[in-house]
């Protein structure tokens, strides 16, 4: 069974030393959905909330949310990002968009957490710019799609 990295033996929270880990090129790709009303899709693709462009701000949003995930998640390494990416997908059939956000770096610790984060926040902002039209909206699936580097490899959701 493996043990939880952020315990030490007494099982107090503590960050992880990774100052024995090489440098490796890492890659994760997070994503998630936003499912909204008809008349706020149809807003959202039409560039018609008042707000501005909504799309650009959940990337800028996202973006930015990855190089502050240190801050916000307890015990995470920061971390020196070498890119990061939002990609916001209309899926008109489901009334969603899907944001899809890749991080890398080249360091001694994965870039997970980042992705995630970014993820997550461009999709927050989109609700925060639409919400005068649709409070129904809703969050569904933000996961690891993809992960590579480090000792552990290559995992694909």
């Amino acid at each position: 069974m493996r043990a939880f990295t952020h315990l030490d033996a007494q099982g107090n929270a503590r960050m992880v030393d990774v100052s024995q880990k090489p440098d490796t090129k890492r890659i994760a790709v997070a994503s998630g959905r936003i499912f909204l009303s008809a008349e706020a899709f149809a807003l959202l693709c039409n560039q018609a909330i008042p707000k501005g462009d909504v799309f650009a701000s959940a990337r800028i949003a996202g973006i930015m949310a990855t190089k502050q995930t240190s801050s916000l998640i307890p015990l995470c390494h920061p971390i020196s990002l070498t890119r990061a990416a939002i990609e916001c997908i209309a899926h008109q059939e489901e009334r969603s968009v899907e944001v899809v956000c890749t991080t890398e770096t080249v360091g001694k610790t994965g870039v997970e957490m980042e992705a995630l984060t970014g993820a997550t926040v461009a999709l927050l902002t989109i609700y925060d710019m639409c919400k005068a039209f649709d409070r129904s909206m809703h969050l569904e699936a933000v996961r690891l799609v993809l992960k590579d580097g480090g000792a552990s490899g290559r995992y694909t959701a």
